[in-house]
């Protein structure tokens, strides 16, 4: 052989590129293919502890003075490797918990601090979350000395609450109970721009005016938590920028007087780091090289730490004691004139015309160093802004009002994705319940459930009327951040009761029979509509030729008008329902599109999503009572019909216009059945289509009985957080 011949010697022995993702997968042929990975958001595979593990278990033996006073402890103890300014990291938490809370946003509950998704991609690499991962660094040898008594979520959001204390800030409360994720959550929708910092202009449809944002984003940019600190597009005007902060604190659930508590109160501690050039800083953390260790943003030139941390590009703070909990912002704002600078970096800030040197706050590593303070564009618009001027005045003229309503937003931007208080663990949890907990006073449990059925059996409510209102019902519900659900019935109040989606006069009829027999029982009317939910699954159960009872837990409660804000329970308001065969408009997403979306906040697997529609296709629950999708003659009975229909080769399927096709015999050319696209992609989608052939299969009708059934109770229950262990 020759020499020089390397043939097969140092061969990569794996495909290149096949386990990251800088490679092409073997998907992108296909782009507008369904992507079930958001459905496998749900997946405990990855999980690495033991699947008898409960967190609500551990936190049982957690010692919460010892953590309490750990952290009290970390927020002093400055470490070499990345220095506290001022030698308090007070201002380093208060921006970690900030931030991981500070995704959520309403139209759809995701993002938030919720599951301590602040750990991965794309959250970790976010350019408004740069040097996050040194605060989550900082906690390592805490987390690591209470191990599984304590996720990463509830520590990261812990940590800033305990921030404001030592700062001086009596703080509302505080929760446990945050179940950490082991994987990130790539299929989450933060904006369709490819680059980070995008203009804004590209999510609105007109950039002046804040409410075209695209739903469900609430940021205004890609890769910022809410908005851009030096104006529109980084182009500095107060009032625009008012403008944008009002709508996208409006979307993460905030008001008025709570947005400026919180952009005040998250000023009063704490500093913006540009000394430099983001040039001199290492990749992100998802981008840097092995040597990194998962740290990104690590200074090339000079030490990039201390004095010389780079962030926003920002530089300074906006009060004279940084550390301290006061009314310092108050009085930086409204206690000079602004004007229009550059910092080091080169980012456009806002520094007071005049100001003497004793008003100015100190060097973060020399004491007899005098730095200039600042202010960003949304701080301006706080003073510029008439409504946000006015509730400045308030707070100004009453400092424990803005201490308390501080506190109190602190508390919901913390624990807003945290779902009702039923969840909530710990001796910090308030007494108080706060009407965006989504309050339901507890159901009673005594009453006879078989009497009641009876009840129920006897209103001659068809399966469908039955099984639609209970859904109805319950389909609310949203694992993104526990909202919604059937508990509370508040599809009886308003918004619910008059959404497009619930067949208000359908919905009316139903309730008519269903209310007096809650009265008359002691049930909650919650209880008794997801009775009659059940009622109607157990006739079609019969009629399909099965004995099988339909689980349920008592202890419901009914909500009040009163426990109930309204306008935060209009973006549950459903567009589309897969299961009841309804849209309410055409969309640019697909119906199959808005199909998985909606069955991942109902935390569904692909297996349930496809027993829930191929069932309630034939129990008759279409919305307007359409036969698109009905391939059967036995309405109202629990049958494969939908899957054996829909793998039939005897059909073909026909385009008609709007959405609908036909179903017609291949030989006779008569139209058998008419159908959507959501029910014909049970049959052209490779993943589905294998879900519709297992349940078409002729050994497997009780089997699907029982997979719709336990889907089904899944969904009913799934608010039911008084049954956690």
């Amino acid at each position: 052989m020759d020499g020089n011949d390397n043939s097969g010697a140092g061969k990569c022995p794996v495909m290149h590129g096949s386990a990251t993702n800088l490679s092409s997968t073997v998907m992108d042929w296909w782009p507008n293919a369904l992507n079930f990975d958001i459905l496998h958001q749900h997946d405990q595979m990855t999980n690495p502890l033991d699947t008898d593990h409960s967190y609500r278990d551990n936190l049982k033996s957690l010692d919460v003075d010892a953590l309490k006073a750990d952290l009290r402890a970390l927020m002093t103890e400055t470490q070499e490797w990345w220095p506290a300014d001022w030698g308090s990291y007070v201002g380093m938490f208060a921006r970690v918990a900030w931030h991981a809370a500070g995704s959520y946003r309403l139209a759809d509950g995701r993002g938030g601090a919720g599951t301590g998704n602040q750990r991965f991609a794309p959250l970790n690499s976010w350019p408004d979350n740069v040097n996050t991962d040194k605060g989550r660094r900082l906690l390592w040898p805490i987390k690591k000395k209470y191990g599984n008594q304590i996720s990463w979520a509830d520590l990261i959001v812990l940590s800033g609450t305990v921030a404001y204390e030592v700062a001086g800030l009596k703080t509302y409360g505080f929760a446990f109970g945050r179940e950490d994720i082991w994987h990130p959550e790539k299929d989450t929708y933060w904006g369709a721009e490819k680059e980070w910092l995008a203009p804004s202009d590209s999510r609105y449809g007109d950039v002046n005016d804040p409410s075209t944002m695209d739903n469900p984003l609430a940021a205004v940019q890609m890769g910022l938590i809410y908005v851009n600190p030096e104006g529109v597009n980084g182009e500095p005007d107060p009032m625009r920028t008012a403008a944008q902060v009002r709508e996208t604190f409006a979307r993460m659930a905030m008001n008025d007087e709570e947005t400026v508590a919180l952009t005040a109160g998250g000023h009063t501690i704490g500093k913006c780091h540009g000394n430099g050039t983001a040039d001199n800083l290492s990749p992100d953390p998802e981008t840097a090289d092995v040597e990194f260790q998962g740290l990104g943003w690590m200074g090339k030139v000079n030490r990039g730490i201390g004095r010389d941390t780079v962030v926003s590009g920002i530089e300074g703070a906006w009060t004279k004691e940084p550390t301290k909990w006061d009314m310092g912002y108050f009085d930086m704002l409204f206690g000079h004139e602004w004007e229009l600078k550059k910092s080091p970096a080169g980012a456009w800030q806002w520094e007071p015309v005049n100001i003497a040197e004793e008003d100015m706050p100190v060097d973060v590593e020399d004491p007899s160093i005098k730095r200039m303070p600042i202010m960003t564009d949304a701080d301006m618009a706080m003073k510029v802004d008439p409504v946000y001027n006015e509730i400045c005045q308030k707070f100004m003229a009453d400092p424990e009002y803005f201490n308390e309503t501080f506190a109190k937003a602190w508390f919901k931007l913390t624990h807003r994705d945290m779902g009702p208080k039923a969840r909530w663990l710990g001796p910090d949890v308030p007494q108080e319940d706060l009407i965006w907990q989504d309050p339901v006073p507890a159901g009673s449990t005594d009453y006879d459930v078989d009497a009641i059925k009876a009840k129920i059996a006897q209103t001659g409510l068809s399966v469908g009327d039955l099984v639609a209102t209970a859904w109805d019902s319950a389909r609310t519900y949203r694992g993104s951040d526990m909202r919604g659900g059937a508990n509370g019935a508040r599809i009886r109040l308003a918004p619910q009761k008059d959404w497009e989606g619930n067949e208000p006069d359908r919905l009316q009829k139903v309730l008519s029979k269903l209310e007096p027999i809650a009265a008359d029982s002691g049930a909650s009317l919650a209880d008794v509509i997801v009775l009659a939910g059940n009622v109607g699954l157990e006739q079609a159960i019969k009629a399909a030729g099965f004995d099988i009872d339909v689980p349920f837990a008592p202890g419901r409660g009914d909500a009040t008008q009163d426990m109930t804000d309204a306008e935060s329970f209009e973006p549950l308001e459903p567009v589309s329902d897969a299961m009841r065969n309804w849209l309410k408009q055409d969309y640019a997403v697909s119906p199959e599109e808005l199909m998985l979306d909606k069955a991942q906040l109902l935390t569904l697997t692909a297996k349930e999503l496809t027993a829930l529609v191929g069932g309630m296709r034939v129990l008759g629950t279409n919305y307007g009572g359409t036969e698109h999708g009905v391939f059967t003659d036995r309405v109202g009975s629990l049958t494969t019909d939908f899957f054996t229909t829909i793998t039939d080769m005897r059909y073909t399927w026909e385009p008609v216009g709007d959405g609908i096709y036909e179903i017609r015999d291949r030989v006779s050319g008569d139209v058998k059945h008419t159908a959507t696209r959501v029910d014909l992609v049970f049959g052209s989608n490779s993943i589905l289509r294998a879900y519709a052939e297992v349940y078409a299969q002729d050994d497997n009708a009780e089997k699907f009985v029982r997979d719709f059934v336990a889907a089904w109770t899944r969904v009913m229950n799934a608010d039911r957080f008084d049954l956690i262990n």
